[in-house]
Parts: structure tokens; sequence; C-alpha cells
């Protein structure tokens, strides 16, 4: 910079700027390498015939016709994961409101709370937490125990929650809403910014609790909502692990828990269709993509935002 300045000449752009991108580079490059790459490669293999083993073939569009108008599998795969997307997150972010709300009154060693609650959200996702939670409601499991000390007995003790077709999808949506300590980590930062002299003001006019909360909490923690909304059905549309461990790799009984994701995986690497299940990703993409833009765009009608 000195040299620059002796010669006469302003610095240049590149000269303000050189540092920050070197700093930026490791970035950039592990971007482009492990993620942008990827991904413009499984766009091209999507449009192949491609078995992990051979050079790929191109196909067209044969691969995204073929999934829509034979592969039956696909469409069962939509439909499970679909409920499980309007089932679990709603729920999930429920409970982690409530729950928001009431870590945030001022109750004895809050922090250690705070730390117990979020605990789900770091070990939801893990393949210790599915095996249990497989023991938790397989045949002869806790559930069944718990069953028989309240009364139950006959088929209903007797039972693998998970490998029955009516119940396995709602052990895996239970799981999901047990994991509710992230978006309660947000809900109570949220609820922390509110200022209590809106409370204190509409204590004044008479307002009760549930008055105060649809009044005053819920409009203002619209934008959080929308942003925890948007995270927990992007995290929904991709989950495997619960459906891999709990419901078995192969779908469940009468692929009862064939998650998209994991229908993916079979596709790709056990049936070795690597150009199907490309496609079957970027189809994934744009359906979650195109979700997010229409919540975007619908937002304006039901999130607020004091300026």
């Amino acid at each position: 910079m000195k040299k620059v300045i002796q010669e006469g000449r302003p610095p240049t752009w590149w000269d303000k700027n050189k540092f920050g991108f070197l700093f930026i580079a490791p970035w950039f490059i592990g971007f482009m390498v492990f993620n942008l790459y990827p991904m413009l490669y499984s766009l091209f293999l999507s449009f192949t015939n491609f078995n992990l083993f051979d050079v790929p073939k191109s196909v067209g569009f044969s691969n995204y016709i073929f999934l829509f108008t034979k592969d039956v599998r696909f469409f069962e795969s939509v439909v499970v994961t679909l409920k499980y997307v309007l089932f679990g997150v709603p729920f999930q972010l429920l409970i982690a409101l409530l729950l928001a709300l009431a870590l945030n009154k001022g109750i004895p060693a809050l922090g250690i709370f705070r730390a117990v609650y979020y605990l789900p959200a770091l070990l939801g996702g893990s393949v210790a937490i599915a095996i249990l939670w497989r023991q938790v409601f397989d045949i002869n499991g806790l559930v069944d125990h718990f069953l028989m000390l309240i009364g139950f007995s006959g088929e209903i003790v007797k039972m693998s929650w998970v490998t029955n077709p009516n119940t396995s999808l709602s052990t895996l949506i239970i799981l999901r809403m047990w994991q509710f300590g992230s978006p309660m980590i947000i809900f109570l930062a949220g609820i922390k910014q509110i200022p209590n002299e809106l409370y204190e003001s509409a204590s004044v006019d008479g307002a009760t609790f549930i008055k105060k909360f649809f009044h005053i909490t819920l409009p203002i923690l619209t934008p959080i909502i929308l942003f925890n909304t948007i995270m927990q059905i992007v995290s929904a549309f991709q989950a495997f692990t619960p459906a891999y461990i709990v419901g078995g790799s192969t779908g469940g009984m009468l692929d009862s828990t064939l998650f998209y994701s994991l229908y993916i995986y079979i596709v790709g690497f056990t049936n070795f269709k690597m150009g199907v299940a490309s496609a079957m990703a970027w189809i994934l993409l744009l359906v979650v993509a195109a979700l997010t833009t229409i919540i975007f765009k619908t937002s304006d009608r039901w999130v607020y935002y004091d300026n």
C-alpha cells in the first residue's frame, strides 16, 4: 500500500479487497468443490442412465417421465412425507412455543431447564436416539409396559408400534415433535425482546393472559414463527435417519415409513439407479423452493413487522 501511494497511483479496487478475498477463499473453494459442483453434476446425472459403475448415458427426460408415470413407490413416498410434514411440524412448533412461554417465567434454575429442553434438538436426529426410539415403541417396549400398568391388556400391549403400518408413521411424527429444542430457543429469544410495557398497559386495561397472548405475544412473534416454520419444513422434507433406523431401511411394512429421502437412497444406492435418484433429488429441491416461495409471498397477510 505504501509503495502505491509513493508512486502517486491511488489504490485500486483489488488493492482494497484482496485480503478479504484471501480470507474467504477457503470457504469459497469448499463451497465450489463440496456444494456447487455436486449439485450441478447431480443435475447432469438426472438426465442420464447411470448405475455408479458405467459411463453415464444421456436419456433426456426419461427419468422424470418414469417417476411421474410408472413408479408407484415414488407417489407413496410423497404421500408419507407430506403426512410427516403436515402433522409433525405444526405440533412441533406448538410445543416449542408453549414451552418457550413457560420458560419465560422466572422459575428457579431456569438455565438448567433451558439446557435440558434443548437436548432433544441435539440428539433427536442421531442414530443412537433412533435406535432407542425403536426400542421404546417395539414389542414389549416401554410403551407396551406403560399400557399394561394403566390397565390395558390383549393385543394392544403385545404390539410393535414401529412395524405396524397403522401406527409406524405416528411414532416418527412423535419423534419429530420431541425435537422441539431449536425452535423453542428461538421462540424464547423472541419473547424476551417483547417490551414489558405492552403487557403492563394491557393489564391496566384489564386484559387476561389469553388476550395478552393473542393480541401482543403472537402478533410480535409472527416473524419468528415464519422463520421457524420454513426451517422446520425444509428439515422435515429431508428427514432420513428416523425413517431408516426406526421404520426400516426398506420403508417399513406396506411402505408406511417410506420417506422421500429414504426412497432416494433406495433408488440410488440399493437399486443403483443414480440417474433416477438425482432426478428425485431435484424434484425435492424444486418442491421445497416453490413451497418456501409461496410461504414468503403470503407472509405479508399474517406476519407483523413493527416499524
